[in-house]
C-alpha cells in the first residue's frame, strides 16, 4: 500500500508550498494592516512547515518533522507577543494602521 506523499508526489507539496509562500509574501509587500501583516507571515511559516514535512516524509527522516514542531512553538510564542504589542498600540492610539506607527519613532 502507498503512503500519501507517494500517490500525491513531491512536486505537488512543492508547487502547493511556493503557492502559499508567495500568497504571504504578496500580503506582507501589499497589505497595511498589520492583523493582516501577522497572517502573512504565519502563512508563510505553514508554506515552509508544509515543505519540511513533505520532504521529511519523502526521505524517510523524522527531523524535519521535529524542526516543524519546534518552529510552530516559536511561531506561537511570535503571535501571542506581537497581538500583545498590537492591542496595547491599539489602545494608546485608535489603529494598528503601519503607516500611522511610523510617527512613534523617537
Amino acid at each position: 500500500m502507498q503512503s500519501i506523499l507517494e500517490q500525491v508526489g513531491i512536486g505537488n507539496y512543492i508547487i502547493l508550498s511556493a503557492l502559499l509562500f508567495c500568497i504571504g509574501a504578496f500580503g506582507i509587500l501589499y497589505r497595511r494592516n498589520a492583523i493582516i501583516m501577522f497572517m502573512s507571515i504565519e502563512i508563510m511559516l505553514n508554506a515552509v512547515n508544509l515543505l519540511l514535512v513533505a520532504f521529511s516524509t519523502y526521505h524517510q527522516d523524522a527531523s524535519g518533522q521535529v524542526f516543524v514542531f519546534f518552529t510552530m512553538a516559536v511561531a506561537a510564542a511570535e503571535v501571542a507577543v506581537g497581538l500583545a504589542i498590537l492591542v496595547s498600540i491599539y489602545r494608546n492610539i485608535g489603529n494598528i494602521d503601519i503607516d500611522n506607527l511610523k510617527n512613534l519613532k523617537g
